[in-house]
C-alpha cells in the first residue's frame, strides 16, 4: 500500500509525461476531491446503472465508456433518475469518462450534491485502462528505502551495500567514471512492481544524482559527467556487498554456489566482494555484470567449468598427471 493517503486530487496532480499520461481533468465534483483512493483497480460500472449492485465495486475508480454513456442517455431519456441516485448512494472516490464524453445533466447534479468528482480524459478507455493501471501499481507498491548506491552497469541494475566507509561511493564513482551510470547515492528507495520486480531510485529525486565522497565533498555526477552518466530509475538485478578483508572467513572461490538476500518478498542474487588495498573493485563489478547477464541468457561459467572438470577426470588424463609416470614412491 501507499506510504500516505493517496486522493483524486493527487490523481490529478500527477507530473506524467509521454505513454503515462492520463491527461485528466475536473468537470465536476470538485469539492469532492480530497477523496482517497484505496484500491489502486478501476470498474465498468455498466451492471450498476442497469440495476444490479450486487458485489458492486464502489471503492473503484469507475471508468465510462462509450457504452456506459450511451446507458446514460438512454436513463436521461426515460427519465430514470432513480437508478442514478442508488448509484451515489456509495462514497465513490471518482468517476472518469474516456473519449472526451460529457454526462448527462441529472449525473452532473448528482455527482455535484454527493460531492462525487467527475473526470474527463481524450484517451479511450482501453488505454486509459492500460495508463491508470501502471500508475497505480507504483502509486501503491510496497516500498522501503535501504542505505546503499544504486548504478547500472553494463544495463545491470547493481546495488552496493556495505558499511558506512566501506567505498561504496568511491566505487561508483569509478564507475562512472568508465561509462556506467548512477541511479542514486547514500539513501535509496526500492518498489516491489508486478509483486516480482524491484525498482530503485533515489528516496529523494533532487539530490539522488549527487555524491559524497570523503576528502573532497559533495559532487553532481550530472553536472560531472553529463547527463549521460545518469538516469532515474532501474530494476535492481544483483547486489553486491562490499566488506573489509577477513582472512578467516572462506570467500567464494568457484561461484557454484549461489546466495540470495530477500527484499520486499523479492529474492536478489547476492555476492560478497572483500576490499582491501590493490584490489581493483570496478573492474570486478563490471565482471560480476557481465557474468550476471550470462546467466539470464543460460550460461553460467561455474557450471561448465565443474562439468568440463568432471569430462577431463573421466578420459583418464587426471590419474596420469597425478600418479605420473614414476613408481618409486
Amino acid at each position: 500500500m501507499a506510504d500516505k493517503r493517496f486522493t483524486v486530487l493527487d490523481l490529478l496532480d500527477l507530473d506524467l509525461s509521454g505513454h503515462d499520461a492520463l491527461h485528466l481533468k475536473c468537470i465536476a465534483g470538485r469539492r469532492g476531491l480530497p477523496r482517497a483512493i484505496t484500491i489502486p483497480e478501476i470498474n465498468r460500472p455498466g451492471l450498476a446503472l442497469c440495476g444490479f449492485y450486487e458485489n458492486f465495486s464502489s471503492n473503484r475508480v469507475q471508468l465510462f465508456g462509450r457504452g456506459e454513456t450511451a446507458y446514460l442517455q438512454k436513463l436521461h431519456k426515460d427519465k430514470e433518475i432513480h437508478t442514478l441516485k442508488k448509484f451515489f448512494t456509495d462514497d465513490l472516490p471518482c468517476c472518469i469518462f474516456s473519449y472526451n464524453m460529457e454526462p448527462t445533466e441529472e449525473f452532473r447534479q448528482l455527482a455535484e450534491e454527493n460531492c462525487c468528482p467527475v473526470l474527463q480524459t481524450d484517451l479511450t478507455s482501453t488505454e486509459f485502462s492500460n495508463r491508470i493501471i501502471r500508475v497505480f501499481s507504483n502509486i501503491f507498491a510496497p516500498k522501503k528505502t535501504i542505505h546503499g548506491v544504486l548504478v547500472e552497469v553494463y544495463g545491470i541494475g547493481i546495488f552496493l551495500t556495505g558499511h558506512s566507509g566501506v567505498g561504496k561511493s568511491e566505487t561508483a564513482l569509478e564507475l562512472v567514471e568508465r561509462g556506467h551510470r548512477l541511479v542514486a547515492d547514500d539513501i535509496v528507495e526500492i518498489r516491489c512492481v508486478n509483486g516480482n520486480t524491484l525498482l530503485g531510485r533515489g528516496a529523494n529525486t533532487m539530490i539522488s544524482h549527487h555524491m559524497e565522497i570523503r576528502g573532497l565533498g559533495i559532487i553532481n555526477i550530472s553536472q560531472l559527467y553529463g547527463v549521460g552518466a545518469i538516469r532515474n530509475q532501474k530494476e535492481v538485478q544483483l547486489i553486491v556487498q562490499l566488506e573489509d578483508w577477513d582472512s578467516s572467513k572462506a570467500y567464494d572461490r568457484l561461484g557454484t554456489e549461489v546466495k540470495y538476500q530477500e527484499v520486499l518478498g523479492v529474492k536478489i542474487p547476492i555476492i560478497e566482494i572483500p576490499v582491501r588495498p590493490g584490489r581493483n573493485l570496478p573492474i570486478i563489478i563490471e565482471a560480476a555484470a557481465m557474468n550476471e547477464r550470462l546467466k539470464e541468457m543460460g550460461y553460467n561459467a561455474a557450471k561448465d567449468f565443474n562439468q568440463n572438470v568432471l569430462k577431463w577426470m573421466e578420459t583418464g588424463d587426471a590419474k596420469t598427471i597425478f600418479y605420473g609416470n614414476d613408481d618409486s614412491y
